[in-house]
């Protein structure tokens, strides 16, 4: 059923990262108090390849897994949820990355990784799957791949072909500041790539973090509008999301109380 769609101009590839979540079995405690942990499949990039096929879609993951029992797990899942999964390279050298988190009882979520180096860190330009990519209507992706080498150049490389091919490039930032060697860092990768993107999503947190503004107001995120973006997305928690849109020569916003997860 897949396979039928990666010729089909309709399809959603995502490029990134996909990893074992390791979830405390209790809620609302710190991860040195968590008593045990469930494994659960994550990612962004890939979450939302699942998530367009859930939803009816056609999706596709570019990746790179460990050529481990959680790599192949991991791809498996990408397959019985009907994600084209062509694009995933296997590593014999590097182990699939593994996260631990958890909401504590503050609300704040805690992050323990481990990534020294993981596969999808060790994906290199050649071993893209070029031709997937440009059957891609949207290509999307995040910036934990832009954090190392030869990742980076992957992912660069990536995007170069899909918008070469005529795709609409979607960014999701997705910020985890513990995987970058500095904010400093993390704000310069972050932004290097984001005139290049039509459409971009960001949460109120990552708004603060790269307007260096602590407003969450239309004029802060206006900062961040380009005059070639089609659509800039601000999300707000509980407070659903804004999103600003091009409306002949005027950015428009709007605002309604939904949840958007991305």
């Amino acid at each position: 059923m897949a396979s039928n769609g990666e010729n089909d101009k309709s399809l959603i590839v995502s490029f990134g990262e996909m990893l074992i979540d390791f979830v405390p079995t209790v809620s609302g405690v710190s991860l040195a108090e968590a008593p045990g942990f469930l494994k659960k499949p994550g990612g962004a990039p890939a979450n939302v390849a699942i998530a367009v096929s859930r939803l009816g879609g056609k999706a596709a993951f570019v990746g790179k897994l460990g050529d481990d029992e959680f790599g192949h797990m991991l791809a498996g899942i990408l397959k019985e949820n009907d994600v084209i999964a062509s694009g995933i390279n296997f590593d014999k050298g590097a182990r699939t990355a593994l996260a631990f988190v958890t909401l504590r009882a503050d609300g704040e979520r805690e992050f323990m990784f481990y990534r020294n180096p993981s596969a999808d860190m060790l994906l290199r330009p050649e071993e893209l799957n070029l031709e997937l990519i440009r059957s891609a209507k949207v290509f999307h992706y995040g910036s934990i791949s832009l954090i190392v080498e030869p990742c980076r150049s992957a992912h660069l490389e990536a995007m170069k072909v899909a918008k070469r091919a005529g795709a609409l490039l979607s960014y999701d930032p997705n910020l985890r500041l513990p995987l970058w060697p500095s904010a400093e860092e993390a704000r310069e990768q972050i932004l290097k790539i984001w005139d290049e993107a039509d459409v971009i999503k960001v949460s109120d947190v990552e708004l603060e973090f790269l307007t260096g503004s602590d407003k969450i107001d239309d004029e802060t995120a206006l900062t961040l509008w380009r005059p070639n973006f089609k659509l800039l997305l601000v999300t707000l928690g509980e407070n659903g999301c804004k999103y600003y849109t091009k409306v002949s020569n005027y950015s428009s916003v709007f605002q309604y109380p939904f949840l958007l997860i991305f």
